[in-house]
């Protein structure tokens, strides 16, 4: 994951992008697809439609690039914002028409809020773990996920146990965050990757995402003006 981090490559990647160059995005997409479309099946729990959000975050950041700020952090969890953002936004579009159509046993609009809620925290959650450094994460998942003591914990680590109590510690803090979030970073708010459906993204040859009706990478300047 340390080569997502490089500052250096998120702002040549962002300078690609915004100058329309189509291979930056095909390398954009290898990086991160995979990243994108699990944050939006986590949250809709629905193949097609965790597709459908994949497309629209690629369509969004080709349309876009110049939205993502390297002040609030890398690329990647900017990126993860924005599928998680999208993905909790057609959740509750998806709630919403199903409450309509549900009559007098539909939801509650606090019900469907709900799990709307646990639906992104869940995601961010993911994402977290996912994220942090190594060590933590894998004393996160022996002593949280796989319920080990701190004395297995830090024998199958090969640490100490004052160790393995830190490295727990701080990924339960990390984790937590996943309580307190907000689905974009306020300078992003304003932008929505549902403003730009038509425009083209490219496809992998072998990607589990192509389908009837994809379309060819775009050249520099389609579909945007910069």
């Amino acid at each position: 994951m340390g080569h997502d981090a490089s500052p250096r490559w998120d702002r040549r990647m962002q300078q690609r992008l915004a100058h329309g160059e189509a291979a930056a995005l095909g390398e954009f997409y290898d990086r991160f697809a995979s990243l994108v479309h699990s944050l939006a099946h986590r949250v809709l729990d629905d193949e097609d439609a965790a597709d459908r959000v994949t497309r629209e975050v690629f369509a969004y950041i080709w349309e876009h690039p110049d939205s993502y700020d390297p002040k609030q952090g890398t690329l990647r969890s900017w990126v993860a914002a924005v599928a998680r953002h999208q993905a909790v936004q057609r959740l509750r579009q998806t709630e919403a028409a199903s409450a309509r159509d549900g009559g007098p046993e539909a939801p509650e609009p606090a019900e469907m809020e709900q799990k709307i809620h646990e639906a992104s925290t869940a995601a961010r959650a993911d994402y977290i773990v996912t994220s942090m450094p190594a060590p933590l994460r894998a004393a996160l998942e022996l002593a949280y996920f796989q319920r080990r003591d701190y004395r297995q914990t830090a024998a199958d680590l090969g640490v100490t146990e004052d160790e393995a109590r830190r490295r727990l510690r701080l990924g339960l803090q990390l984790l937590s965050t996943a309580h307190h979030h907000q689905a974009l970073p306020p300078a992003h708010r304003a932008a929505h990757p549902a403003r730009a459906p038509h425009a083209r993204v490219p496809r992998p040859p072998h990607s589990p995402y192509t389908g009837p009706g994809t379309s060819a990478p775009p050249g520099p300047g389609h579909g945007r003006s910069l």
